[in-house]
């Protein structure tokens, strides 16, 4: 299975890094088109269960409040950050993030976004 995916990082280092690190898996392609990755991200959201809700391999259940943390984990932004964005406590975040990586079966912020990306939770 071969995994395309549009990096829409905004800092551009962050944008590299991750690049770099995805161009290293053989199964995953960097898009330069927005729309063609957002018809990649919009087949893989009509295969998945209604409800609003994204099954992951390790069986977990990740609501639209979870994969919005894990998008903003991606983003490289810490529980402070978070919660800013997100109108919520840090400590709630900190909460969220806890169960993003447990639903991952991720040991860190980096292991549960590189799990996100191979399992089409991302639309980076």
């Amino acid at each position: 299975m071969t995994l395309r995916i549009y990096l829409r990082i905004a800092d551009p280092v962050m944008r590299r890094r991750v690049g770099d690190l995805l161009r290293r898996d053989p199964d995953v392609v960097l898009v330069t088109d927005a729309e063609e990755a957002d018809a990649v991200v919009d087949d893989a959201v009509s295969a998945r269960p209604a409800g609003g809700t994204a099954l992951s391999e390790a069986g977990g259940v990740l609501t639209a409040r979870e994969r919005e943390v894990l998008r903003l984990m991606a983003d490289g932004l810490g529980n402070k950050g978070i919660g800013a964005v997100l109108g919520i406590s840090a400590h709630t975040a900190k909460y969220h993030v806890a169960s993003v990586l447990t639903k991952l079966d991720a040991q860190s912020r980096t292991e549960a976004v590189t799990k996100g990306i191979r399992e089409g939770l991302l639309p980076l």
